[in-house]
């Protein structure tokens, strides 16, 4: 790990430390053997004063995050697969690509979104270090490439295919420390009149739905309009247009053009921008809040949790996704949790990061009732709740965290 001192967006030096969290392990770094040693790691968040970009200064190694056996899978969930489906679509009727038209993605993991291009008559290209997903992605059709994007592998592919009609890089974009190169190589390997989408977790909804779960360490920028359109326009892209999306509690997805392209820029840019100023995200302020409304929220799970705990009840958490880790880690829940349960069987028989919780199927909230779960993955409370009812009928509870903490039982 190394921590850099100036943002990674325009370089300045003048940034301050604004929301201080725990230090955790690496938030997929799930273990078979619970004594086993794990290092944590700072997932403090800093704000330039130059731009007003928010982000992690603190840098682990990406080859401890993306392995060859990184496990999160785009295809795994269904509703990431119906947005995907829903984006290419979108990109498509925007674009109007000729049939055969490349199509390149960073960052694709198992192929899920550039398999949504390719049956709609496209050539595409992956490009994940996770050796693993491309193998996965291969075997589904998906021509993928197992390294991470360098000015080296910008060349090659630019030399041999020529210039891309369409780039995405979707939910990576956050990932990348020196995000200036990355933003060079995409202009590398866009074609003239090209387009770049991405989407990325917005900074609005970070703040506004306290989505903790989306800071971790692979997240190293958490993405507003503004400081985005500065940063594209340092490096010869154009934003052009932005939706907000539901997707992973509140998205952007934005589209970018090379500078001067054909595009004309859509006044959802500017009415962004203008609604950020208007609610401080360029202020320092609005995150020293935001930082308090956590520490407050860290006092509720405690009162609630800890009077549970001393009348003697048996404490679950619901979710062993990569948001969990700052949960358990920033909120101090594993004193109070027994084991987590999670939907997943690739995680069933693992014990979560850092604190070592073991991980039990969904249907232990049933074989061993009980009193009380906390939802750790507060995005997909009404899910969870509608697919647990009887859990709760039969006299469990579920501990909800947003937007307040509170128990929910019975008809609750």
């Amino acid at each position: 790990m190394r921590h850099r001192t100036d943002c990674r967006l325009c370089g300045g030096t003048d940034v301050e430390l604004v929301v201080p969290l725990a230090p955790t392990a690496i938030a997929d770094a799930y273990v078979s053997d619970p004594g086993e040693r794990q290092d944590t790691y700072p997932l403090d968040l800093y704000f330039c004063r130059a731009c007003s970009h928010v982000q992690l200064l603190d840098v682990v190694e990406p080859r401890l995050m993306f392995k060859e056996d990184y496990t999160y899978e785009t295809g795994g969930s269904a509703g990431i697969m119906k947005h995907f489906g829903e984006y290419a679509e979108s990109v498509i009727e925007r674009e109007s690509p000729e049939e055969g038209s490349l199509v390149v993605e960073i960052g694709s993991n198992d192929g899920t979104l550039l398999k949504f291009f390719k049956d709609a008559g496209m050539h595409v290209l992956g490009i994940d270090p996770a050796v693993r997903l491309a193998e996965r992605a291969r075997s589904a059709g998906v021509e993928t490439i197992p390294r991470f994007l360098d000015p080296e592998l910008t060349r090659e592919i630019r030399e041999e295919r020529g210039g891309a009609r369409i780039v995405t890089a979707n939910n990576v974009f956050a990932h990348a420390d020196d995000l200036g190169g990355m933003a060079d190589s995409i202009r590398m390997l866009m074609a003239d009149d090209g387009l770049f989408a991405f989407e990325v977790s917005y900074l609005v909804d970070v703040v506004d739905k306290m989505l903790l779960g989306t800071i971790f360490h692979e997240h190293l920028c958490y993405h507003a309009v503004k400081p985005m359109r500065a940063f594209l326009a340092r490096h010869d892209l154009e934003l052009v247009d932005v939706d907000r999306v539901g997707i992973q509690g509140g998205s952007i997805i934005g589209y970018a053009q090379v500078a001067g392209g054909p595009r004309q820029v859509s006044p959802r840019v500017e009415e962004l921008v203008r609604m950020e100023e208007e609610r401080g995200f360029d202020q320092e302020e609005t995150f020293r809040a935001f930082s308090d409304r956590i520490e407050s929220m860290k006092a509720e799970h405690e009162d609630v949790l800890g009077a549970l705990q001393r009348d003697g009840k048996t404490l679950a958490g619901y979710g062993a996704a990569r948001g969990g880790t700052i949960l358990i880690a920033h909120f101090g829940l594993a004193r109070y949790l027994d084991y987590l349960v999670d939907d997943s069987p690739s995680k069933v028989g693992l014990y979560s990061p850092g604190d070592h919780l073991p991980i039990l199927p969904s249907d232990a909230l049933y074989e061993r009732q009980p009193d009380a779960v906390v939802i750790l993955a507060w995005v997909h409370r009404k899910a969870i709740l509608e697919t647990h009812r009887r859990y709760m009928d039969e006299g469990g509870s579920f501990i909800v965290s947003y937007p307040e903490v509170e128990v929910l039982s019975g008809g609750g």
